[in-house]
């Protein structure tokens, strides 16, 4: 073909893909000699010719769907070529559903009548002899029909499933068509990577096997079954070097987590069995199972790799978006944001992958501009079993495990684990394509579970037909070593050899923790510093210098057509940083990262609407209102700095963004992460991320992380879901000074937090109960004077009522209920009421309110007043405090809403007439 016509077939061929070659072959034939081919499709070209004016112009599209449509027209059904490429396609295709994926062989399905070679006659035998042209990207000719469908069932029928046509990205459809139809022509694995392969699953299978003699009856949601999983991770650790990953981020549940610590990531063994005795010492941390726990390595023999393997609870998918959290964490530092430097590597069960809802609020969040890693590598040990349950019918609605990755569009490679040469290769081909299209991909690893959910359970009892087959059922180890024995690759002496050294390796280190047991010395964790920082550490700056800050980052380009009301925002920002009026609440949260950026401090912000504010208050992003294009202020102000600021609008998900943002926050220490719900009652979606990481990682794990929660708490009678941040589950949780929980009441108390937050050595989370109605009310405006020079103030009082004779009566509250009772007081004239908003509840302040009750003579009524109801809000924890720790013998009363099941109340006229109440009884307005 000449040049003019190598450029219409560029663009042809991206069309109709799946019959590039004989449409190729055709139209060579027409060019020679128009009459050698079908009349129908003589008349396609030389309709298309007659179309063509330059002949360096490329296909109208009228006319390739009109090729398109010719395709599907009934007369093709007869012709032999179409036959053959309606074979292929359906290999392609559907292939996958007749592949042998199952060791166990329990469910083996016939090939569809279309898809079975004596479907198909001499004739098309005959026309692939004469025609002699290349049908499947392999660059192979075929010299019959049984020579081309023996191919085809090997490549997508055999022990592997390629599914791929789903993919609407037709680079990406021919990439893995090109690599995996090349495999009838290219070997799997050379013989290092063979041998290679033997190794690691001696080693799996041996590590099992000696913790099971050692251990007897000792959880350690044993590997086997599934020992492929072994050399298809250290395969991709070796490739890594080629494609210059620096680190590799692990996150898997329970299943072989143990062998993977020991023969991958490289803890020691002693260690592990240290572990297994259940004689492991701490003072202070409350410690972990052993199939739980995290390892960091640096992987010498593989140019210094960093491999992390992350911390993971018994919430087995909630790791997932905490892995691509710490992954975009490591890139967001990379002076260029390079994907290929970070591999996020993700491990599930075949059970959970369907089965728990984070894993598609993951998905898709995964090619989102605020959380894209560049795609993760996903395998799934699919035992076909979960706990307890076999029958597909009763784990999921789809046929397979991974249907889910369909919905971004992600290729699926399943294979039988009986042949981890196919698994290793797949795993090759899996790492090149998140290299090249920086996008997700799944391995379907599909083996079996050789003993119970843990070495405890007897899974015969549910399972008795699967697990009959599984007793008489040979080890991959085994298989495989007899493979290479037959195939003259190895000995048997070889392989006890191999097998000696690894059990000679077990022994040494089984004496190194005897040793260890013995004299005592081994501690799993060391005390920690249990001093919780409150001070304001951060590097002062002029009121000059605030001011310059302000007036930068409030002051916009003339050439962004506002929206109307942001401009009245942004005005009233310029009159604050000139100090003609007190800042609100956006405007100091955004001073303070201003002053963060300043101090070369990133930070980065994220949630539901977070650019705007669900309040329209933030308006950190501004848009033109003609062009829609975006400008940042604060991104602008950092621009030659070191610092970042990034503010992320996100999916309508907590969970995995919640999680996400741990994962971020607990790499990059360094930094401010903050993390926004629409309201706060909505982060009870993400209550396992509350419970399982941000207040107990530091004790299971010491593992740290300083997020910031920011959570639109305040009763204003909207209802039940957008009324209670659950202050209660927050402080029900707190122990051990394992996070900070606070209710500002100012904008200054909400920008002091950010900043001293930010400066603190010992990070901890910071859970704030932010406001809402109190955004707009001028009271809780503060002023730069106060910004610059104030600090947070766990407890707020009048200082100048403290020495007044007339106080007898005592109100203790937090958040937006002061302002009702200050006003109804003043109002009143209830002179005799002292009233005291704590600010922060944990660590509570019980020197700083004893301190000011030292000033008091006679005190006869002690008040808590909250909206919220009785068994909700802070009065149980305040009640605690107070009753116990601050006035032993004086009863604290309570005064708020009764208990009730919901938060609060659906009925606007219902909540003012509580709240007026609320307000009534507490100053004893009659």
């Amino acid at each position: 073909m000449n040049d003019g016509h190598e450029k219409y077939w560029g663009n042809f061929l991206n069309i109709i893909n799946s019959n590039q070659f004989y449409i190729q072959y055709l139209y060579k034939k027409f060019l020679k000699n128009s009459n050698s081919i079908d009349n129908c499709w003589e008349k396609v070209f030389l309709q298309f010719s007659k179309k063509i004016k330059n002949k360096n112009k490329i296909f109208n599209n009228k006319i390739l769907k009109k090729i398109k449509l010719l395709n599907k027209r009934d007369n093709f059904k007869d012709n032999c070529s179409f036959r053959i490429i309606k074979l292929i396609n359906l290999f392609r295709k559907y292939g996958h559903h007749y592949a042998n994926l199952d060791p166990l062989e329990k469910n083996k399905r016939k090939f569809h009548i279309d898809m079975k070679l004596s479907t198909y006659n001499k004739k098309e035998n005959k026309f692939i002899q004469d025609e002699n042209f290349f049908y499947l990207n392999n660059k192979k000719k075929y010299s019959s029909l049984e020579n081309l469908y023996s191919d085809l069932k090997k490549i997508y029928s055999d022990s592997m499933g390629i599914e791929y046509m789903h993919v609407e990205n037709i680079k990406e459809k021919k990439w893995i068509q090109k690599n995996v139809e090349s495999l009838v022509q290219n070997s799997l694995c050379n013989e290092y990577e063979q041998k290679e392969i033997l190794k690691n699953l001696i080693s799996a299978e041996s590590l099992e096997k000696y913790l099971n003699i050692k251990f007897p009856g000792v959880k350690r949601f044993s590997l086997e079954g599934s020992e492929t999983l072994i050399p298809m991770l250290s395969n991709i650790i070796s490739q890594t070097i080629k494609s210059k990953v620096s680190k590799i981020l692990l996150g898997m549940a329970h299943r072989g987590r143990i062998n993977v610590l020991a023969n991958i990531i490289g803890k020691k063994i002693r260690n592990i069995f240290y572990e297994f005795s259940s004689k492991i010492k701490n003072n202070f941390y409350s410690g972990d199972v052993k199939y739980h726990m995290g390892f960091k390595s640096i992987l010498k023999k593989t140019n210094n790799i960093l491999i992390d393997l992350k911390f993971n609870p018994s919430h087995l998918e909630i790791v997932s978006p905490v892995v691509l959290g710490s992954v975009r964490a490591h890139l967001d530092q990379q002076k260029e944001f390079n994907t290929n430097n970070v591999l996020p590597l993700i491990i599930h069960g075949d059970a959970s992958i369907t089965g728990q809802g984070v894993v598609q609020e993951t998905l898709n969040m995964s090619q989102t501009r605020g959380y894209t890693v560049g795609g993760s590598i996903h395998i799934i040990i699919n035992n076909q079993i979960g706990f307890t349950t076999s029958d597909q019918a009763d784990l999921r609605s789809t046929k397979y495990c991974t249907d889910i990755a369909k919905m971004i569009q992600a290729p699926i490679f399943h294979v039988n684990a009986d042949n981890p040469e196919e698994a290793v290769f797949l795993s090759k081909l899996a790492l090149k394509y998140r290299n090249i299209f920086k996008k997700d991909i799944f391995i379907d690893l599909v083996c079996y579970r050789r003993f119970g959910h843990n070495e405890i359970d007897d899974p015969s009892a549910t399972q008795p037909m699967m697990y009959q087959k599984i007793k008489n059922h040979k080890t991959v180890k085994t298989l495989y070593e007899e493979k290479l024995i037959n195939s003259k690759l190895i000995t048997s002496n070889d392989v006890s050899k191999i097998y000696l050294d690894y059990k000679k390796k077990l022994d040494i280190e089984y004496e190194k923790y005897l040793c260890l047991k013995s004299k005592k010395k081994f501690l799993f964790l060391l005390k920690k510093n249990e001093n919780f920082d409150l001070k304001n550490n951060e590097k002062k700056n002029s009121v000059k210098n605030i001011k310059n800050i302000a007036k930068n980052i409030f002051s916009l380009p003339t050439s962004i057509n506002l929206h109307k009301k942001v401009q009245n925002i942004y005005q009233e920002r310029l009159k604050m940083a000139n100090e003609k009026t007190n800042f609100d609440w956006g405007s100091s949260e955004l001073l303070a990262y201003g002053i963060l950026l300043n101090q070369n401090i990133s930070c980065r912000i994220t949630g539901e609407d977070v650019s705007r504010g669900t309040f329209f208050h933030r308006h950190a992003m501004i848009h033109d209102q003609k062009n829609g294009q975006v400008y940042t202020p604060l991104k602008v102000f950092c621009k030659f700095k070191k610092s970042k600021f990034y503010i992320w609008d996100s999916v309508l998900s907590e969970e995995s963004t919640l999680a996400f943002e741990y994962g971020y926050s607990s790499t990059n220490q360094n930094m401010l992460v903050v993390w926004e719900a629409q309201f706060g009652d909505f982060s009870n979606g993400a209550q396992i991320v509350i419970d399982q990481f941000l207040s107990s990682s530091e004790q299971k794990w010491d593992e740290t992380s300083g997020l910031v929660m920011l959570l639109p708490h305040g009763y204003e009678g909207q209802g039940p879901e957008h009324s209670s941040a659950r202050i209660e589950r927050f402080l029900q949780l707190c122990a051990q000074k394992n996070m900070q929980i606070s209710v500002p009441t100012t904008s200054g108390q909400l920008h002091h937090l950010l900043v001293e937050h930010a400066f603190k050595k010992n990070k901890k989370p910071l859970i704030i109960i932010s406001p809402k109605s109190l955004l707009r009310n001028p009271l809780t405006f503060s002023s730069l004077q106060e910004l610059k020079y104030g600090k947070f103030q766990s407890v707020i009082y009048d200082i100048k009522k403290i020495k007044e004779k007339k106080i007898n009566k005592i109100i203790f509250c937090c958040g937006k209920i002061y302002y009702e009772l200050l006003s109804n007081q003043i109002k009143y004239q209830k002179n005799n009421i002292f009233i005291i908003r704590i600010e922060n509840l944990y660590p509570f302040p019980i020197k700083e309110i004893m301190k000011i009750f030292q000033s008091f003579n006679k005190i006869n009524d002690i008040i808590w007043c909250q909206e919220e109801p009785k068994n909700q809000g802070a009065w149980s924890y305040i009640k605690n405090y107070f009753e116990k720790k601050i006035f032993k013998n004086t009863k604290i009363i309570y005064i708020g809403r009764k208990k009730l099941a919901a938060p609060a109340g659906g009925s606007f006229y219902l909540h003012q007439k509580e709240q007026k109440k609320i307000i009534s009884d507490a100053l004893n307005i009659i």
